[in-house]
C-alpha cells in the first residue's frame, strides 16, 4: 500500500509542476510532503523529499529562463 501512495505522491508533484506557477508549486510540494510523512516509511519519505527538491529546482530553472 505504501508503494501506491508513494507513486501517487510523485504523480501529484509531477502534475503540479506542469500546471502551477513556481510559488504555488512549492506550496503544493510542501503540502504533499507534510501529509506523506504520516503514511510513508522513513526511506520512502526521504526519497520523495529528494524527488520534490529536484522538481522544484527544475521548475525554478525553467521559469528563470522564460522571456519577460
Amino acid at each position: 500500500m505504501n508503494e501506491v501512495i508513494y507513486t501517487a505522491c510523485k504523480d501529484l508533484i509531477d502534475d503540479a509542476k506542469l500546471h502551477c506557477a513556481e510559488l504555488v508549486f512549492k506550496d503544493v510540494c510542501l503540502e504533499i510532503l507534510s501529509r506523506a510523512k504520516q503514511v510513508l516509511t522513513q526511506e520512502q519519505f526521504l526519497q520523495l523529499s529528494q524527488y520534490a527538491a529536484e522538481r522544484m529546482k527544475e521548475k525554478s530553472m525553467a521559469e528563470a529562463t522564460l522571456p519577460i
